[in-house]
């Protein structure tokens, strides 16, 4: 998220920050508040109306984060229910926001992962929830799903990003498989100023990095 602030910010955009905590180089902040899915969308819809902000040309949920084991693992319903707050919650707020607050013709971007195309039995809580956000994706882009006139979804499927926090707990991995931040930024800039440039409406897009090169695959 930091990383999508500081890119759009150089780039001249007005940026708005939605999280659990406040972005100091961004514009506004709304930092979200409440403990049920209910009480936390209806805390970012009322504060978005407080800061003031015209129509979004675009919404990014860069939301996320990753727990592993199977059905019998000592953490697993924990994990899930971790899994489904950090990606569906967020993913279903998104939605939420941009039917709101987007402009017609604007991009709503979610955050799904390749692995999770298929089965994912050493982390099923993070398998289910992503999965659950591809679905999401295909909602939103049928007739009646939602959306702004005009407005296109895209959901992201990367493999690997190439994070701090992906660098800790996996300092021995190949980092030329893994996809950069900056990458993720171009490519959001790019959807956002050409629309020409965007998937088809609803698309799954891989996104793969092999030996420090990055393609996009429509699923």
């Amino acid at each position: 998220g930091s990383t999508l602030v500081n890119h759009f910010k150089s780039k001249s955009w007005w940026v708005c920050s939605i999280d659990l905590h406040e972005n100091p180089e961004a514009d506004a902040n709304v930092v979200v508040k409440g403990v049920t899915l209910e009480e936390q969308a209806a805390n970012v819809n009322s504060e978005i109306e407080k800061v003031g902000a015209e129509k979004f040309d675009a919404l990014f949920c860069v939301a996320g984060g990753w727990a592993g084991g199977d059905a019998s693992h000592e953490n697993f319903i924990k994990n899930t229910d971790l899994m489904m707050k950090q990606s569906i919650w967020t993913s279903v707020i998104s939605a939420n926001v941009a039917a709101k607050h987007l402009k017609e013709g604007g991009l709503l971007t979610l955050t799904g992962a390749e692995p999770c195309l298929a089965g994912t039995h050493f982390m099923i809580g993070y398998g289910l929830s992503k999965a659950a956000v591809h679905q999401l994706t295909a909602s939103l882009a049928q007739k009646g799903g939602g959306l702004p006139e005009g407005a296109v979804v895209q959901c992201i499927l990367p493999k690997t990003l190439d994070t701090p926090m992906n660098r800790k707990f996996m300092a021995n991995a190949d980092f030329t498989t893994w996809t950069p931040m900056s990458y993720i930024a171009e490519m959001f800039t790019k959807w956002t100023e050409d629309p020409s440039s965007r998937h088809p409406h609803g698309s799954l897009v891989k996104i793969l990095t092999e030996n420090s090169v990055t393609t996009e695959t429509v699923v």
